[in-house]
């Protein structure tokens, strides 16, 4: 027996380790930086791959349970993400296996029927949520955006979610995978909405829509959006933050444009009913018989048609743009 790592699988090795998922009924994920292969006789026995801090498609020969592959896997996996720079870990599996990795560590921060997200940090979720230091609100709704960048859109649908409860969250996608910066985009929220009374901007962490609860929102093919990611992240929404804050509305805008962000809306409306938490779509802003959106203000940026961009963010947003960028 002996163990290999890698950082990027190919040829015999990558179609090994794709048929042993499969076996494993566990999805080839390649967006992988690390990959951890222990082999008996040239034949794959247990692996487990990391994204970062994300941990994932670990599994073992049903022939080698009880071994303590798997622990194996996870020192190797650790180590590399250490080496990296990352401590505070997520581990990604499916649901039948919380015991398995308890024993290893980690702890539940959400799952659903299929799925399970782990962290190796004992109450980070909850340390998390409360280091926001925000008082709950009696009647409390919720927007969760990525906002990027800061639209008439939004400040539209922000504004007239305000409208429709005592208090009103907004929640900024934290993770750094955007054309703007999250600091940029935090920024850019704020300065757009301080007029409004009842409106506390505040950001997600790595809980809610990002690579850990949320891996599709981040690929290129982002049509192809898996349900079980669309679930899990509702589910610490529900679970953890509406709780926290005694949001029982969630307001999302309508999505013509983006299949991924109209799935997750679609899952949205299905799952959160069953939570006790009011699911409330607002039209999207349109101008000239055009739906506002990011993608276009990023268009017209690198267009430079600043006429036109004017026209679809605040004035916050563009003096934002002109003094940044």
């Amino acid at each position: 027996m002996y163990i290999e790592t890698l950082s990027e699988l190919k040829g015999e090795k990558l179609l090994k380790w794709e048929a042993f998922l499969s076996q494993a009924k566990l999805e080839a994920d390649k967006n992988s930086t690390q990959t951890v292969l222990i082999f008996e006789d040239e034949e794959i026995i247990a692996t487990g791959s990391r994204q970062e801090n994300i941990l994932k498609c670990i599994a073992v020969s049903p022939s080698r349970q009880g071994e303590d592959l798997t622990s194996k896997i996870i020192t190797e996996l650790r180590k590399g993400a250490f080496e990296e720079g990352f401590s505070h870990l997520f581990l990604y599996t499916k649901s039948e296996n919380e015991h398995i990795f308890s024993s290893l560590f980690f702890y539940t921060v959400a799952k659903t029927d299929k799925v399970l997200l782990m962290e190796n940090r004992q109450g980070a979720v909850t340390s998390f949520i409360n280091s926001l230091n925000k008082e709950a609100a009696e009647n409390a709704g919720a927007c969760v955006m990525n906002c990027n960048p800061f639209t008439l859109g939004h400040r539209y649908l922000i504004e007239t979610a305000s409208k429709m409860c005592n208090h009103l969250y907004v929640f900024v996608v934290s993770e750094d995978k955007s054309e703007f910066s999250f600091k940029d985009r935090l920024e850019m929220v704020k300065r757009g909405t301080k007029d409004l009374e009842n409106v506390t901007i505040l950001e997600t962490g790595p809980y809610l829509i990002s690579s850990a609860t949320f891996p599709t929102y981040f690929l290129k093919d982002r049509d192809n959006a898996e349900e079980t990611h669309c679930e899990l992240d509702i589910e610490i929404f529900a679970r953890h933050f509406a709780p926290r804050f005694s949001i029982t509305k969630r307001f999302v805008g309508t999505e013509p444009l983006s299949k991924l962000t109209d799935k997750y809306n679609e899952s949205l409306k299905k799952l959160l009913p069953q939570k006790g938490i009011e699911f409330i779509e607002i039209p999207r802003l349109e101008i000239s018989d055009i739906p506002v959106s990011a993608s276009r203000v990023r268009e017209l940026i690198k267009e430079n048609k600043t006429a036109e961009l004017e026209k679809i963010v605040p004035k916050s947003t563009f003096d934002y743009i002109k003094e940044v960028y």
